[in-house]
């Protein structure tokens, strides 16, 4: 073999290399994607069935059995930037107040899902 078939050969293999390093990378950003969207989906269904009743569908607390439990508006900016991830956990897991408890019913990943769903909450 001469060298100009050689370096053909190496370029080829090169770029199928980095062409497959591209697909794989896009997949698993793709999957991780699909994911996010189903937890999403999953958490917003949680609280549709959980929290709503209290905090409302928007998360605004204006039903009246949050006005009755004085609920918490999750949509309140100022509450939004100074609780915590571990603390919304916390209420969720053990309760607060009238809030009861969820530890033994949800998993720690529904937990996670549901903070991260009362984050997007914030107005």
């Amino acid at each position: 073999m001469d060298r100009n078939s050689i370096r053909a050969k190496v370029a080829v293999l090169g770029l199928v290399i980095i062409v497959s390093a591209f697909c794989v990378a896009f997949s698993t950003h793709a999957s991780k994607r699909a994911s996010v969207e189903q937890t999403n989906l999953e958490a917003s269904a949680l609280f549709g069935k959980d929290c709503a009743t209290c905090h409302g569908k928007d998360g605004k607390a204006k039903t009246f059995k949050a006005k009755l439990n004085h609920a918490r508006n999750l949509t309140d900016g100022k509450w939004q930037a100074e609780v915590t991830d571990e603390r919304l956990s916390n209420s969720i897991r053990n309760g607060k107040g009238k809030m009861p408890a969820f530890g033994k019913k949800l998993s720690d990943s529904q937990i996670n899902a549901l903070v991260a769903f009362v984050r997007t909450l914030k107005q």
